[in-house]
């Protein structure tokens, strides 16, 4: 028998592979099968919190299959790992795509393949999935339908890759001295993250010997990605301090699960940031000086006891909602003269 961590990353396949050739009748049930009946899904602005595998479906995936006919899940992270409370997790990282064919969200269809990229974390209790933590990139969509309403990205927007070294589905059997060690090397660098600026400049970050010199942070769409020291620190880092200088004050305030796996590390937190909007503003935002919440559900890739590699999604439409900034009513504002009706596509045979 295996051990608990990769039997937890078996028993999500069948629901990965339902959802590859995605049809409602069989995700539902796949749906079913891993989750206890009382399980909480936690999904992203606007979507909120559902009970129960149905009711999930219904709010995340009934409308998307809708727009997206063709819709396909492709994931190119599969860990899995207890977090420091003892919790049982799997992280899935990687992307859904289709067709856009029809509106979803107010988002104008496109006709074309589209991408949106997905972490999903899942908890487990006696075999079943009880709680689920889930971002999906929804300004990723609006940017590929030339919809997006909010300031441009600092950083590069393009379609996201999976790990260079393509091991992001880890093996078994699950090795909790080198998932804890992983984990760890991830902690040391938040903290040292964390001591800039108020215990000195950038070099008591410590970039250095955490973070590998051709080092790609991949952040959400609406931030873009960063790479090298300079890319990070020019196109996220520098932005975020300016505007919440706070940022790391209210540990005490929220719970953050850590979770490693080989050369992975997994952190989810709903939420797991609390700083303040001030000084600058951030992504074109005007500072308000409300404390607002974030939720990043992040992963880490080491190449030789450092960070080659960092995913990252942030719900920034619910911190935009915190601020009072309302990202669909601007966008149905910003494309009120485009078509949203469905989009017929010929099959090049007539």
């Amino acid at each position: 028998m295996s051990d608990k961590h990769t039997h937890h990353k078996a028993l999500v396949e069948p629901l990965r592979a339902a959802m590859y050739d995605f049809d409602e009748a069989g995700v539902r049930r796949a749906l079913a099968e891993v989750t206890s009946p009382d399980a909480v899904f936690r999904l992203c602005h606007p979507f909120g919190d559902s009970v129960g595998s149905d009711a999930f479906y219904d709010t995340g995936y009934k409308d998307l299959l809708a727009a997206w006919p063709d819709l396909e899940r492709r994931d190119y992270i599969v860990m899995a790992g207890p977090d420091e409370f003892g919790a049982d997790w799997v992280g899935c990282g990687g992307y859904y795509t289709g067709v856009f064919t029809g509106p979803w969200l107010d988002i104008p269809p496109t006709g074309h393949q589209v991408t949106m990229r997905f972490h999903e974390f899942y908890r487990f209790e006696n075999g079943k999935i009880v709680e689920m933590q889930a971002l999906w990139d929804i300004p990723e969509v609006m940017m590929q339908a030339n919809a997006w309403p909010m300031a441009p990205s600092l950083g590069r927007e393009w379609h996201i890759p999976g790990p260079a070294t393509q091991d992001g589905f880890v093996p078994g059997p699950y090795d909790e001295a080198k998932g804890k060690q992983t984990c760890q090397h991830i902690i040391d660098m938040l903290e040292h993250l964390k001591k800039h600026p108020s215990q000195g400049g950038p070099e008591v970050m410590e970039m250095e010997r955490f973070w590998h010199p051709r080092m790609n942070w991949y952040g959400p769409s609406g931030i873009g990605t960063g790479r090298g020291y300079a890319g990070f620190r020019n196109w996220h880092q520098i932005p975020f301090l300016n505007g919440m200088p706070d940022r790391g004050q209210f540990v005490d305030d929220i719970t953050y699960h850590f979770f490693g796996d080989g050369e992975y590390a997994a952190v989810t937190g709903w939420p797991n940031m609390i700083q303040t909007v001030t000084d600058d503003g951030w992504m074109g935002i005007a500072p308000s000086g409300k404390k607002i919440t974030m939720r990043s559900l992040d992963f880490w890739r080491l190449e030789n006891g450092r960070i080659r590699e960092n995913w990252v999604l942030v719900d920034l439409l619910d911190a935009y909602r915190q601020l009072g900034v309302d990202v669909f009513a601007r966008l149905r504002e910003f494309n009120k003269a485009r078509n949203l009706g469905r989009i017929e596509i010929p099959d090049g045979m007539r």
